[in-house]
């Protein structure tokens, strides 16, 4: 059987974005604290259950990739909004780009309602107002990715 475009469309994006966060990946130490090594992390360690962000509704599970990583100034995560879950309508203070790798959403941006599925990039801009609900019976999988703030206390003027 050969794979459908959308899967090849899928399986090029995923690697694109593994490629631009790693060009060398080693095995994880024991580790509680920051990290400064390059390394690799799966998603079955980090699963943390959670409700719906912006005061959602629902039950999801997020997977916040590198959140120890030292210096790295992205935040990439996924995220599983499981039957019925939202997140909910809020106004961004920084751009940040939702990737669908499954499941239906509607998707509300700046006001125009949308159905999102696998394969769909969102950028929603600085100032931008947005919010995301699961469809159907497959949970909507998501890949978050957006700038980390900088704590001002360790800024410099």
């Amino acid at each position: 059987m050969t794979p459908s475009p959308r899967r090849h469309r899928l399986t090029a994006a995923i690697l694109v974005i593994a490629a631009a966060l790693s060009c060398h990946a080693a095995e994880p130490t024991a580790t509680d604290g920051p990290r400064s090594d390059s390394y690799v992390q799966h998603a079955h360690d980090i699963a943390v259950q959670q409700p719906g962000p912006h005061e959602g509704l629902g039950t999801t599970t997020a997977y916040p990739f590198f959140e120890a990583a030292q210096g790295f100034d992205i935040v990439f995560r996924q995220r599983a909004l499981h039957r019925g879950a939202t997140i909910g309508t809020h106004r961004n203070d920084k751009d940040e780009i939702y990737y669908v790798l499954s499941g239906r959403g509607e998707l509300l941006l700046d006001g125009k309602r949308s159905q999102v599925g696998a394969g769909d990039a969102i950028l929603t801009r600085n100032g931008s107002t947005h919010g995301l609900k699961q469809l159907g019976d497959e949970d909507l999988v998501i890949i978050v990715v957006y700038p980390k703030r900088k704590d001002p206390a360790l800024t410099r003027p």
